[in-house]
């Protein structure tokens, strides 16, 4: 724990991925550091492991707090986990014991009040992970179309309200943009102000925000290229753990799991296998972990938490 950081499923993740000495171990999402401050500590005196990041602000922290105590075994890269096929070997992880994803935002950014990822935090709409990279959510906000902003808030973060939320957007920007959360929670609330009595309560935002996060950073897509990528580099016995924090991230993880554990990707209608392909996963966790009551209760942003770990099989 680091300033209020809390690693989610820390116990967990230490467990599948079981870093040894000497091991080559990376953190695809180095986030506040707390996974990989403990992934260091376990494979002590000479184990290595490559933190990569997009968001620039992450990488100076941890290098910042972790770099004096691990010096040269701790290797840090911004990058997009999208690059992981070209930044891991390049920096010397060609091929690796351990590869973790933890898809969450972390604390310093859902409290940095010039990037617009916290609801209640506030600030500019901003909410890519690396500023100097792509269009920021206000500018999405400010382009699209009311169906296009439906179709969106529908597809990433399952918004049964989009429809509602994107004519009110479309509307209020008539008089003057919306450039801030504050305003963009604020229009929210007012149109769409929450879930029925007795359901567990959100903020009535948070899909919205959800959704603008994803399409601004291209998240998803990221994620199904650096699975890809992830296989490629484990070694055999390698383990692969994901930490996933909505259904669209999760479903994702699942397939590709379930995907490389067949191997075969034949239509059914054939008899007999053509295409060639092994299996090259084994899963590891079946089902998935979740968090305890206990963590929940010490960390309430771990709720939504779900790992799933598989382990690269023989080539």
């Amino acid at each position: 724990m680091e300033d209020g950081h809390l690693p989610v499923l820390v116990d967990e993740v230490m467990t599948m991925l079981a870093p040894a000495p000497g091991s080559l171990q990376i953190d695809a999402t180095l986030g506040g550091g707390g996974h990989a401050e403990r992934i260091l500590e376990a494979s002590t005196p000479d184990g290595r492991l490559l933190g990569l990041d997009a968001d620039p602000a992450a990488i100076a922290r941890v290098g910042q707090r972790l770099g004096p105590r691990f010096g040269d075994r701790l290797v840090l890269r911004q990058a997009n986990f999208r690059e992981l096929a070209e930044v891991a070997p390049a920096a010397g992880f060609g091929l690796v014991d351990g590869l973790l994803f933890d898809l969450g935002l972390s604390s310093f950014q859902l409290a940095d009040r010039d990037r617009g990822f916290g609801i209640r935090t506030g600030g500019p709409l901003d909410m890519r992970f690396d500023p100097s990279r792509g269009l920021p959510a206000s500018e999405l906000l400010a382009s699209l179309d009311a169906l296009e902003l439906t179709a969106l808030f529908r597809r990433y973060g399952e918004e049964p309200q989009a429809a509602r939320i994107a004519r009110a957007i479309v509307a209020a920007r008539g008089s003057a943009p919306i450039t801030t959360a504050e305003e963009l929670s604020e229009l929210i609330v007012r149109v769409a102000p929450g879930s029925s009595p007795g359901r567990r309560r959100i903020h009535p935002a948070t899909r919205v925000f959800q959704a603008l996060r994803i399409a601004v950073n291209a998240e998803l897509d990221a994620l199904a290229e650096a699975l890809t990528a992830a296989v490629d580099l484990l070694r055999p016995g390698g383990r692969l753990v994901v930490l996933s924090y909505h259904s669209l991230e999760d479903r994702i993880v699942k397939r590709f799991f379930q995907a490389e554990r067949r191997g075969c990707v034949c239509p059914p209608s054939l008899p007999v296998c053509v295409c060639g392909r092994s299996p090259r996963l084994r899963l590891v966790t079946r089902p998935s972990l979740t968090p305890s009551a206990a963590e929940i209760a010490a960390n309430p942003r771990a709720r939504s938490a779900r790992l799933r770990a598989a382990e690269r099989l023989a080539a």
